[in-house]
């Protein structure tokens, strides 16, 4: 590379003119592609409002505004209070991601009047020339101007795990990334225009489907239609055409048994859990890409940690340099101090090296220094990088810097003292002189060691504990480097990783999956791992049954983060890391996972509980509906005495414990399990209210026997309810018990004072009648009571 040439490319690649940017600007060739972290405000609302159940309850509600009269209607009012409650909580999510993702927003560099700048994405105009680095994604389509070693990475495009290696004229493709070298492009397609235009926006946007949990609930509310209509219709001919009672009475006795079959408060406060997640999250600055992650992560049972950035910072220092081989220090200095001047984008191993020895070269301009005349990238499948110098005295060499067991033939004296050194955790790199040239494929072989340069890793102070939480939630951590299998074994057992001591190099896996599979089911510890591999071991895990999270910061991880169930990205790692993850952790802290964990398991656990007292409703609605109409007798409830019970055993309840504390960890099958206990708790309340009925039916005669009647029932339904609130709010703390207590004398306020009796027509009349209700309820509930702990067992066994 000479002066002349130098000059030339810099005087041919200075940039756009601030006058051609503002040109282009005005003609619209902006990178406007609309990148969302969040729905719009519009889809919020129409997500919350416009909904199956909400016609089918708005036009009940209209009704009996007819009919009358309007307590009767309250179930109207609740559902309005509802889906307020829901808006305004996704709302606050939406205004939590969008800032957080405005701080998370990778800029990239582009040069504009020969200067280098930062600026946002949808800044760029068509004719930018962006410069590319180690981990920098392209986020508009170009062709290559400037290449130095240029590999990029198209696998997440085109399926092509190769990198391929770009020169001046090649296109670039918008969402691939840098694995090696660096280099500049223009940009040739902007915004909508670009090849992963749509994909980006698409991958960016927040939702609120593809979860286990939302399509257990969708899945769920479909059977709840199919039992809705047939029983509807029934109970529609019951009470209208075969009662000879009032037809205001029999429509308000209808619409009363209707409404309760809806679990309209489920999709709801499952809305809300996530919503509440996500910004309890986003005060701990992670951002959630995707919002089922939250769920996803609560599910994972094997995490996948890459030694750098998340053990260790991703600083280093230089406290050693052995020589090898009769090599001098002074002059092994100067060698160290060229490779680091070499790199215009160094990565933290050269940084520490640049921070010790000063460089005494930037480019192949020169001086009377050290002269690159041609430069190899480090690569993560390599395991080195290299330079090619014309030295100050008229000399040129060529070298290597990299991993000591990939240069060095097995069996080399000095790999058993780089053991020793990796056995303390220090990270060694060897420095070895090459007679061949760089873009020879057989570079590595044959080279002559000059010596070994010591590094010391910055352990993170939190991973210790954050290790520690993972093992006993049962969440198998596996660390995969690319770095020496026993120095990360040594940083591993440092903090007290069971297993980090026996560590395996991943150039003795098999290929074979399932065997690859036997082998990480054992380990703890693996180095010497390429980026395929690392995709490859998330692959053969998931062969296992496995939920596997993947975390990463550096371009290298970026294949296996994106096949990961759960991929987490550093909020300092690369930019196509980001753009792959799920979830990024803005402060670069490894310890905010736990947290993570934390939430979602909350959101898992008590959306299970709070379905459960859905759906038990829904089934014993569902049960009541098709006994009147098989026995031919009148609707025992109104409207309004199945708002109340709503309210007070479910609804309000509801609400407080889909937001508390939640540790259980999660488990799947979550229609599965959440109607194996609803069903028989609905069954079980359905007879016993409707068996109650029944006596009271037979106990009461004359005028205001239906009113009796009704509220007898009612009673036995809240107190078998009640129970099968405090089985759910179990284990028991005292705001449970608390909740549990203030239901009941909600109640019991309803049932003493006057003014209420009239508006919700409870009136218990007598004494036998009501006490055989509460006879009633007390049974339902012993035998409620022994279905639940078999059900129990049975789980755990």
């Amino acid at each position: 590379m000479t002066d002349r040439t130098d000059t030339q490319v810099v005087a041919r690649n200075a940039g756009l003119t601030s006058s051609e940017v503002a040109e282009r600007v005005a003609r619209g060739e902006v990178n406007d592609v609309p990148v969302r972290s969040s729905r719009s405000t519009t889809e919020i609302v129409k997500a919350n409002v416009f909904t199956r159940f909400n016609a089918i309850i708005g036009v009940l509600f209209l009704v009996i505004l007819v009919v009358g009269p309007i307590q009767d209607g309250l179930f109207g009012f609740v559902i309005v209070a509802n889906t307020a409650i829901g808006i305004i909580q996704e709302m606050r999510a939406k205004k939590t991601l969008d800032s957080l993702a405005v701080i998370g927003e990778a800029k990239p560099a582009v040069r504009r009047d020969g200067t280098s700048v930062e600026i946002h994405t949808s800044a760029i105009v068509l004719g930018d020339l962006i410069e590319l680095g180690p981990g920098d994604k392209a986020v508009v389509d170009g062709e290559v101007v400037e290449a130095e070693g240029l590999e990029i990475d198209e696998s997440l495009l085109t399926g092509e795990a190769d990198p391929v290696l770009k020169k001046p004229g090649d296109p670039v493709m918008s969402g691939s990334f840098v694995v090696a070298g660096g280099g500049a492009f223009t940009a040739t397609k902007v915004g909508r225009g670009a090849y992963a235009a749509q994909l980006a926006e698409e991958a960016s946007r927040f939702t609120l489907v593809n979860s286990e949990l939302r399509n257990g609930i969708s899945q769920i509310l479909k059977y709840v239609t199919w039992m809705m209509v047939p029983t509807a219709i029934g109970l529609i001919i019951s009470q209208l055409v075969l009662q000879d009672h009032d037809w205001r009475e029999a429509v308000r006795r209808t619409v009363a048994g209707i409404v309760p079959m809806v679990p309209e408060g489920l999709v709801l406060l499952t809305s809300v859990a996530f919503a509440i997640g996500v910004i309890r999250l986003g005060r701990k600055q992670c951002l959630v890409q995707e919002l089922p992650a939250i769920e996803g992560l609560a599910r994972v049972d094997v995490v996948c940690l890459d030694k750098t950035g998340t053990l260790t910072e991703g600083g280093m220092d230089v406290t050693g340099l052995r020589m090898l081989d009769g090599a001098t220090e002074p002059y092994v200095r100067q060698v160290l101090g060229a490779l680091g001047g070499s790199d215009p984008r160094p990565n933290a191993s050269l940084q520490a090296i640049v921070a010790a020895y000063p460089a005494t070269v930037k480019d192949g301009t020169g001086g009377d220094g050290w002269r690159c005349t041609e430069a190899l990238p480090f690569s993560s499948a390599r395991k080195y990088s290299g330079a090619a110098f014309n030295e100050p005295d008229g000399d040129s060499s060529s070298w290597l810097l990299g991993a000591p067991d990939v240069l060095l033939p097995t069996g080399h004296a000095a790999l058993a003292d780089i053991d020793d050194l990796n056995n303390q955790g220090l990270r060694v790199l060897l420095l070895a002189r090459t007679d061949r040239r760089l873009d020879d494929p057989g570079v590595a072989s044959d080279v002559v060691p000059q010596a070994l340069v010591i590094l010391e890793q910055r352990l993170r102070p939190d991973a210790a504990d954050t290790l520690r939480y993972f093992e006993e939630q049962g969440v198998h951590a596996k660390v995969i480097s690319g770095d020496n299998a026993i120095s990360v074994g040594a940083v591993a057992g440092k903090l007290g990783l069971p297993g980090a001591e026996h560590p395996v190099d991943a150039r003795q896996l098999p290929t074979d999956r399932d065997a690859m599979a036997d082998v990480l089911e054992n380990g703890a510890v693996f180095g010497r791992v390429t980026p395929q591999q690392k995709r490859d071991m998330v692959a053969a895990l998931q062969s296992r049954g496995h939920n596997v999270a993947m975390t990463g910061d550096g371009v290298n991880d970026v294949l296996a983060l994106k096949d990961a169930d759960i991929g987490v990205s550093m909020g300092s790692g690369s930019e196509a890391t980001r753009a792959v993850a799920q979830i990024v952790l803005l402060n670069n802290s490894f310890a905010t996972l736990p947290s993570v964990v934390a939430e979602g398991r909350r959101v898992i656990g008590n959306i299970t509980r709070v379905a459960t007292l859905f759906l038990t409703k829904t089934v014993y609605s569902v049960l009541l509906a098709l006994l009147v109409v098989f026995w031919q007798v009148p609707y025992p409830f109104l409207p309004r005495h199945l708002t109340l019970l709503s309210t007070l055993t479910i609804g309000v309840p509801a609400f407080f414990l889909a937001l508390a504390p939640n540790k259980e960890r999660a488990k799947p099958h979550f229609v599965r399990r959440v109607m194996r206990y609803s069903a028989p708790a609905g069954v079980i309340c359905g007879v016993a209210t409707f068996g109650e009925y029944l006596l009271a039916r037979h106990h009461y005669t004359g005028d205001g026997a239906l009113d009796a009647e009704t509220s007898n029932a009612t009673l036995t339904l809240f107190l078998i309810s009640m129970w099968v609130l405090a089985i759910v709010a179990r284990p028991y703390t005292l705001w449970r018990v608390c909740l549990v207590l203030a239901m009941g004398a909600g109640f019991l306020i309803v049932l003493v004072t006057p003014w209420l009796q009239d508006f919700f027509a409870l009136k218990l009349v007598g004494t036998e009648g009501p006490w055989v209700a509460v006879g009633v309820a007390l049974a339902a509930g012993l035998v409620l009571e022994l279905v639940w702990r078999t059900l129990r067992v049975h789980d755990s066994d």
